[in-house]
């Protein structure tokens, strides 16, 4: 066992097992862009497979370090090649990062010489590039994302210069991950939100606009960014939006996380506090140095195997988006629907104002794909109602929900997204068929990514919920990530609040205008009257 691991990690420390061995015994040798990305490759030409299989032999003897030779007799398994994978288990000894991610050791024999007019060495099975290359050629320092658009960091690997050249499906520009949170078991912020329903009263509030289940914290946040870590390497920066909140667990001085208050997005718009995700959401394209294609996480989200940036945009910019079989109903949005509908029959309302089309699906409850200068557009071509969104202190039957649905309809009709697809699977944690969904899931990780969602339960069901995701989290993601403080100085802050901690350890942020403070009256109308749904 390792005390932190990670996919990326094992592609890099196999293949660097491979490479090192063969540097020490002079073998000669290059890395090949695999088809599975998920393992390297490392070519030698069939004439060297002597002192191959010797170096192999060292690495073999390594402790945990499994070395597997090629078999002709054995089936499914490729003719010329052997594999080289250290594997990582849990603290309860299960193995959670093996064959999956090991090296390949290609043997690569010369080439029939009726086929090419120069000798040519021919790969024994498919990789992204060639299908065979000449005998001699330059062999040069290639990134290891050129290697394998999996790979986290750009450490490079000797390789030929035929496999050195950035491929039509490469995403060179910078992708960030934005999270929204909140913890709901913070006494303050239970305090500044009894303060604001008292203030804004329930007439325009649907019954479920401010339930509590909606806030409830059950450290979904921590594994759903361990998944991020483990399975999207690939990402720049995470931006964790939250209302003067820091969890216990987080490192707020890590580079790879900032912590983004709501008054710094805000800013002089809207009003804080706020308890309404569509008024955040709608406020995300303002945080400070966010790059324009970034993804958007709700803490129920996870990602559940390994992706490449093209799960969710393609190389020249477009993202992608995923819709959901499930239907919008029809009609306007009134205080009766629920606060999502409504939402989307106001954002339906817009599509066909602007584009003249009119959507029916909902999109699924995955990672969303967002380009902020298309948040910036709707918000330029639709300031009133995106204000009013904003203004809205909890969910209302006026508002947009624009990075989950508006966005990408938008986007689409004016060229800049497409439909995608992505495996998936959702699990509502009061059905009595989750805990068998969630074995399923445990076992086959077969899923891109997954939801474990909850929107209206008791408190006892809440408590059965919490013990059911904490021993299903921990076993599927049970590696710190390399932002998560160490296990004797989150005890040390267990008990703070949320916003005692933020206050103890964020900076403050660059003065800037302040927002409006709740005053008890509907956005927009100074004689305190209900703001009509449109």
């Amino acid at each position: 066992m390792v005390a932190a691991a990670t996919p990326a990690d094992r592609w890099r420390h196999n293949l660097d097992l491979v490479t090192a061995a063969f540097d020490e015994a002079g073998v000669p040798h290059f890395a090949v862009p695999t088809l599975d990305e998920r393992r390297s490759a490392v070519a030698v030409r069939e004439q060297d497979r002597d002192g191959a299989l010797r170096a192999l032999a060292t690495v073999g003897a390594q402790d945990g370090v499994t070395v597997r030779l090629p078999d002709r007799a054995r089936p499914g398994r490729s003719v010329g090649v052997a594999e080289v994978f250290a594997a990582v288990t849990d603290p309860f000894g299960r193995t959670v990062l093996g064959q999956a991610f090991a090296c390949d050791v290609e043997f690569w024999p010369d080439a029939p010489t009726e086929e090419y007019p120069v000798p040519h060495i021919a790969a024994p099975r498919p990789n992204r590039i060639a299908a065979a290359l000449p005998t001699v050629g330059a062999t040069v320092a290639v990134p290891g994302r050129r290697l394998s658009r999996f790979a986290g960091e750009d450490t490079t690997y000797p390789s030929r210069a035929e496999f050195a050249g950035l491929a039509h499906d490469q995403v060179t520009f910078p992708i960030d991950v934005v999270y929204t949170w909140v913890d709901g078991d913070d006494g303050d912020w239970r305090e500044r939100k009894n303060r604001a329903l008292r203030e804004h009263g329930a007439a325009e509030m649907n019954e479920v606009a401010a339930n509590d289940a909606r806030y409830v914290s059950r450290d979904e946040l921590r594994y759903s960014m361990r998944s991020l870590v483990a399975y999207a390497p690939w990402v720049r920066q995470i931006y964790l939006v939250t209302d003067d909140q820091v969890p216990a667990w987080l490192d707020v001085t890590h580079p790879m996380v900032r912590v983004v208050r709501h008054r710094e997005i805000f800013a002089d718009t809207g009003r804080l506090p706020t308890f309404n995700s569509h008024a955040i959401e709608s406020r995300l394209h303002r945080i400070p140095g966010l790059s324009e294609h970034f993804v958007y996480v709700n803490d129920d989200m996870f990602f559940g195997r390994p992706l490449v940036p093209t799960a969710f945009f393609h190389a020249n910019g477009i993202a992608k988006f995923f819709t959901s079989p499930a239907q919008l109903d029809v009609g306007p949005a009134t205080v009766h629907d629920a606060p999502v509908t409504a939402a989307g029959k106001n954002n339906r309302r817009h599509i066909e104002e602007r584009f003249g089309r009119t959507i029916s699906q909902k999109m699924r409850h995955v990672p969303y794909p967002l380009r902020r200068s298309v948040l910036e557009e709707i918000e330029r071509h639709l300031p009133a109602e995106v204000l009013a969104t904003a203004e809205h202190q909890f969910r209302h039957p006026g508002d947009l929900s624009i990075p989950s649905s508006l966005q990408h309809y938008w986007s689409y009709l004016s060229g800049t997204s497409v439909p995608g697809s992505i495996r998936y699977t959702y699990a509502d944690l009061a059905h009595p068929s989750t805990p068998v969904k969630l074995a399923a899931l445990l076992s086959r990780r077969h899923c891109d990514v997954f939801c474990l969602n909850d929107t209206d339960s008791s408190e006892v069901l809440l408590s059965e919920q919490q013990a059911m995701l904490a021993d299903f989290l921990s076993a599927y993601l049970p590696f710190r990530a390399p932002f998560e403080v160490s296990p004797e100085v989150e005890a040390q802050r267990l008990g703070r609040t949320a916003s005692a901690l933020a206050a103890e350890l964020l900076p403050e942020s660059p003065t800037s205008a302040a927002p409006r403070q709740g005053t008890g009256r509907a956005p927009h109308d100074p004689a305190g009257q209900p703001e009509p749904v449109r």
